[in-house]
């Protein structure tokens, strides 16, 4: 990997994360959605080190004085994966020409990681079925990831550009 596709994968998928955060920040503010929690997430990935990575309810886990922080960086570092991945995916091809449909696919399929292996390992089952409004919750992730496709095809088209 040259330096240049890391710094774009770093590019592409801050816009496509910061993407997914602005739009928890409009449900929130004026739908009254609660907010994304980083820390219950940073917590589940602290506790990944240590061989645990299935828990009956993460709210109940060990907790970390720095476990927001470390739920806002993987959340970052996790939405760069997906924008390397999709860039390899797309090839030279799709960064000199970036499409909406291949980061939409990349959005899409990213909701696979928080349904069969954050949502389980949390404690709320798989694709939230453990949670009374599952179906929402389902939907709602749909939408964000949806948003998250947007943003890595913008953040390309500004490179692109």
């Amino acid at each position: 990997m040259t330096n240049e596709f890391i710094l774009r994968s770093i590019f592409v998928g801050a816009c496509g994360t910061a993407a997914m955060d602005v739009w928890a920040i409009v449900l929130h503010r004026y739908f009254n959605h609660p907010k994304p929690n980083w820390g219950l997430v940073g917590r589940w990935f602290l506790h990944l080190p240590f061989g645990f990575m299935f828990h009956k309810d993460i709210a109940a886990e060990k907790s970390f004085w720095f476990e927001e922080e470390a739920g806002w960086v993987a959340h970052y570092v996790s939405g760069i994966i997906y924008a390397a991945f999709l860039m390899k995916w797309g090839g030279a091809a799709w960064i000199a020409h970036p499409t909406l449909i291949p980061a939409l696919i990349v959005g899409w399929v990213t909701v696979g990681a928080g349904w069969f292996i954050l949502q389980p390992g949390m404690g709320a089952g798989v694709a939230a079925s453990k949670r009374n409004n599952a179906g929402t919750i389902r939907i709602f992730n749909l939408i964000s990831h949806t948003w998250f496709g947007l943003g890595l095809w913008i953040g390309a088209l500004i490179l692109a550009r």
